[in-house]
């Protein structure tokens, strides 16, 4: 956590997708007090679920840009011990780009812990025909890179 001003106590997290909408309603409910708008990194175009895109093709940019905010974050602490990646499966940014972070940040902190917390995708939440595809492809970059993945199930209540 960090302390913002007025004695705040603000996560430690960093929000990171492809497409603005997601993280402009997060920043316009009841949660978006609780965030660091510096911690924010988006883009305007988006993967279209496609985990290739997210992985390959996406902004370079925005993956350095990302980066650097968790250097700047993780260089304060006086004990940092691992960094948790919370990220889904099923379309282009959590499963394509976000295994590519995952990769990246392991290559930046190999000593520290880091778990994942990875919601597979699921046919009654959505219809899109390619998400078990990316899950699979996601696979792979987490047995490589993570110490442990937490698979969360995205149809429990």
């Amino acid at each position: 956590f960090n302390e913002a001003s007025g004695n705040k106590i603000v996560p430690r997290a960093v929000l990171v997708d492809l497409e603005p909408g997601t993280m402009d309603a997060v920043r316009a409910g009841p949660f978006g007090q609780l965030l660091g708008q510096d911690l924010n990194v988006f883009a305007q175009s988006g993967a279209g679920n496609n985990w290739a895109k997210g992985h390959y093709t996406e902004p370079p940019e925005l993956v350095d840009q990302v980066l650097d905010v968790v250097l700047r974050e993780a260089e304060p602490c006086d004990c940092e011990q691992g960094i948790e990646i919370t990220h889904s499966l099923g379309g282009g940014t959590g499963a394509g780009m976000g295994t590519l972070l995952i990769r990246l940040i392991r290559e930046e902190f190999p000593d520290r812990m880091m778990p994942t917390f990875s919601v597979m995708p699921s046919p009654l939440v959505s219809d899109t025909t390619i998400e078990p595809m990316n899950a699979t492809l996601s696979v792979h970059q987490l047995v490589e890179n993570s110490d442990e993945t937490f698979c969360i199930d995205n149809e429990a209540h």
